[in-house]
């Protein structure tokens, strides 16, 4: 991979939904794309449907697993010079008959380690290949209930994983400013999906338009910022 030309986006989370449809946005657009999904069967599968449009390789890769990331960047480090966009979409919702009042500390623990820890620790350990890129580009998916007036206290674990999660995006753009690594969060809004339901307004695609949008065509100036439907929103 890595022509010279080609870019190369790698998208966690990639075998469905918001995932997949960003890996097939980013292909159509040219990109070379890395996908990864907990199961190397599902990642694979879902390159299969990819393969039509681009370059596409599939990685078993759970973010809430440092070893995990560990042993995908090995490979990932043998295939490629350079990482130019690295989107954090991969993420857990198992709030279903929990409160605030009710959650263990377990769930609480599981939810920020694959939601927030899980991308930290993705920034961290790819930051030798996105620091080779010369346009660099972050984006984490987040949630409106990560937005301060968006908490809910039926949705506690998750809330709680995307409101940190947008707080660790305006630190690691600042952190990573010197560099000249762009860093924004964006809320796909409520899609169909696994995670979204079937009675969600918006497709995968019109979700993953954002993040797309921030990958290849938005402004470096635009650092540090929540987004929706191409728009800066409130944290």
């Amino acid at each position: 991979m890595n022509g010279k030309e080609n870019k190369t986006a790698l998208v966690t989370g990639a075998n469905r939904g918001i995932g997949l449809a960003i890996a097939r946005g980013l292909l159509q657009k040219g990109y070379e794309v890395i996908i990864t999904s907990r199961s190397f069967d599902k990642a694979t599968e879902a390159a299969k449907k990819l393969e039509t449009l681009g370059q596409v390789i599939a990685i078993e890769l759970d973010v809430s697993d440092d070893r995990s990331i560990d042993r995908a960047f090995e490979t990932i480090n043998q295939k490629i010079d350079r990482l130019d966009v690295l989107i954090n979409n991969a993420g857990i919702y198992p709030d279903e008959g929990v409160n605030i009042l009710t959650i263990d500390r377990e769930l609480l623990e599981l939810t920020l380690n694959t939601n927030t820890f899980g991308a930290i620790k993705m920034v961290q350990k790819f930051l030798p290949l996105l620091e080779q890129s010369p346009d660099a580009r972050i984006i984490n998916v987040s949630s409106s209930y990560g937005e301060i007036n968006g908490l809910s206290a039926n949705v506690p674990s998750y809330c709680l994983s995307k409101l940190a999660l947008n707080g660790a995006t305006i630190m690691l753009a600042d952190a990573l400013n010197s560099k000249g690594i762009v860093v924004n969060s964006i809320c796909p809004g409520w899609v169909r999906t696994d995670m979204g339901g079937a009675s969600a307004p918006r497709t995968p695609e019109q979700g993953a338009d954002t993040a797309i949008w921030l990958a290849t065509e938005a402004s470096r100036k635009e650092t540090g910022k929540f987004w929706r439907d191409r728009q800066v929103i409130s944290y």
